[in-house]
């Protein structure tokens, strides 16, 4: 196949274990680690990664003395040539086949065996290239056969660039909808920046409904750029009734302004599993399983109001003068239960801190919580602001009841489907949940509903974006279940580790993921993106939102205006 610029190198060994070695014809510095190239080998091309850039001589002499300093300069350059070089490791992701030469007979047949509907199409490295086989740069239409062209094929998203041509990459919404997925990065490297370009690509594009849980106020509300200073267009300013501003308790604002509709939770609602889940928060004790199964088994749903109107350690005098504990005392109620007394009082003591939420109430206003499923079956986005209740125990309580909920709906909806009792089709639905490991670390992951998501819930329609900066802190089950991985600038080795997990590739990826710069750099892994490539990721600016828009002022680059820019 002709190619219509030169060749960087050439291949002179390696292996699919231990990825492909070639001879570099151009200077170090016009290759960068993580540049996206080919090799044209016979009737195939490949593509990969450059992962290391290696210098070396035929004679150590030659590269330990300084033969510019004895030598002319011509002599020292001839000398240089001949002994002096340097080599790339490729690791080598995909092999498309390209067929013989064009033109030539064994092309037309080739050619008459691979109709419209039967075009070879890149698949997985089975094979190496040949011994010097030439290595060129990745091009436009390189890059968009592996990676897509944006707008031409259903669910092509740019999530970003390539580092040293500005060509663009990009995520297929389609398939990161269909699996669990992690945006992760260290603070400060623009999680949520990117996690705001990939929000608004699902709901432009209508791939799924999406829950965000706001913990910090980011996603709904228009925001400022704690570096710049200037306006950050927040989701529900720029898609308006699509988006649902909730704010968590009545009366609750999101930075000034009123939401759509406030969330109340009703006491009825929270089951001992839910308190469960607070074990580590509420540093509640082993026996508060027992205790908790007792009060569901007296008071069944009411459990919680009955509890917390009980008075601990209140007691009365009986007709002989005797003090025992009062009809409405915690003891009482344990002592006819067949509980103990001291750890039921311990229960209600740590339970306080809940009794005393604002937003947890005997009977809410209306029924807000329906509300927002309702609004999630129908196409609509919901964004729940926390407000003022930043605390790990508002976090942990809303978001894993919540979920509870939603997930019953939608294997409920999902098994009518498929039994024939509905045709309406299950809405995909996406869970954005921030600060990950407070909900997904080993010691709770298992309690949890999104644990139970991630695992399973993708036959059902529901998928997690989990976003987090301590990716290590995660439990290893949940890590494993992620399809598609976004990640910037790690410096710990556990994180860079924990979001390489189950990759074959891991081990040459981990030096590439350290060195991202730290801002507007990620690693695209998994199962959203064909191979990984390192990408510098788009700009979340009033240019972006024109692109999303259809401005048709601003446009993506075309290939043929790119290859111009190049000087093609």
């Amino acid at each position: 196949m002709e190619e219509n610029h030169a060749p960087i190198g050439y291949i002179v060994g390696g292996s699919l274990k231990a990825n492909l070695s070639a001879r570099l014809t151009v200077s170090p510095q016009a290759v960068q680690e993580g540049s996206f190239v080919t090799v044209n080998s016979g009737d195939w091309r490949f593509y990969g990664l450059v992962t290391d850039i290696q210098l070396g001589a035929t004679d150590p002499r030659f590269a330990d003395e300084q033969s510019e300093a004895r030598l002319p300069a011509g002599l020292a350059s001839l000398l240089h040539g001949k002994t002096l070089y340097t080599n790339l490791e490729v690791m080598p992701a995909l092999m498309l086949e390209v067929g013989p030469e064009p033109g030539s007979s064994d092309y037309l047949t080739w050619q008459q065996e691979h109709t419209d509907k039967n075009q070879p199409h890149p698949i997985a490295i089975k094979t190496v290239p040949s011994h010097h086989a030439q290595v060129f740069r990745a091009e436009a239409q390189d890059v968009a056969q592996i990676f897509g062209e944006p707008d031409m094929e259903k669910g092509n998203y740019v999530i970003g660039y390539t580092r040293e041509q500005n060509l663009p990459i990009c995520i297929n919404l389609d398939k990161l909808v269909q699996r669990s997925s992690g945006i992760f990065g260290a603070t400060g490297t623009g999680k949520s920046f990117l996690t705001r370009i990939i929000l608004a690509g699902l709901i432009q594009h209508d791939k799924a409904s999406v829950l965000i849980f706001d913990m910090h106020n980011e996603y709904g509300p228009d925001d400022t750029n704690t570096d710049t200073h200037e306006n950050t267009p927040g989701l529900k300013g720029k898609f308006h009734s699509k988006v649902q501003l909730v704010g968590l308790g009545k009366d609750s604002t999101i930075r000034g302004a009123t939401p759509d509709f406030h969330l109340e939770i009703a006491e009825s609602d929270i089951t001992a599993a839910d308190i469960e889940m607070l074990t580590r928060e509420l540093n509640l004790r082993e026996t508060t399983a027992a205790t908790l199964s007792a009060l569901e088994h007296d008071f069944k749903q009411n459990w919680l109001r009955e509890f917390r109107e009980m008075i601990p350690g209140k007691v009365i005098e009986d007709e002989d003068g005797k003090k025992r504990p009062a009809p409405d005392s915690v003891e009482a109620w344990a002592a006819s239960a067949g509980v103990n007394t001291l750890a039921a009082a311990g229960l209600h003591s740590k339970l306080g801190r809940l009794f005393r939420l604002n937003y947890v109430v005997e009977k809410p206003a209306a029924d807000s919580l329906k509300t927002m499923i309702d609004a999630l079956e129908n196409g609509r986005h919901v964004v729940l602001s926390f407000g003022e209740h930043e605390s790990d125990l508002d976090y942990l309580l809303v978001t894993n009841l919540l979920t509870r909920q939603i997930r019953a709906r939608w294997q409920q909806t999902t098994d009518e489907q498929r039994s024939g009792k509905t045709k309406k089709p299950v809405r995909p639905l996406t869970i954005v949940v921030e600060e990950a490991h407070k909900l997904l670390n080993p010691e709770i992951a298992a309690q949890t509903t999104f644990s139970s998501i991630a695992r399973e819930m993708r036959k059902y329609n529901v998928t997690l974006l989990i976003i987090d900066q301590r990716p290590s802190q995660i439990y290893d089950e949940v890590m494993s279940q992620l399809g598609t991985r976004i990640s910037g600038w790690l410096g710990d080795e556990n994180d860079i580790s924990a979001v390489l997990s189950g990759l074959a590739s891991k081990d040459t990826l981990r030096g590439m993921l350290s060195r991202l710069q730290p801002k507007e750099e990620v690693l695209l892994l998994g199962w959203g993106v064909p191979m990984p490539l390192p990408v510098r990721s788009r700009r979340y600016d009033e240019a972006f939102w024109k692109e999303l828009k259809g401005d048709e002022s601003v446009k993506l680059k075309t290939e043929s205006t790119i290859l111009k820019e190049l000087g093609f």
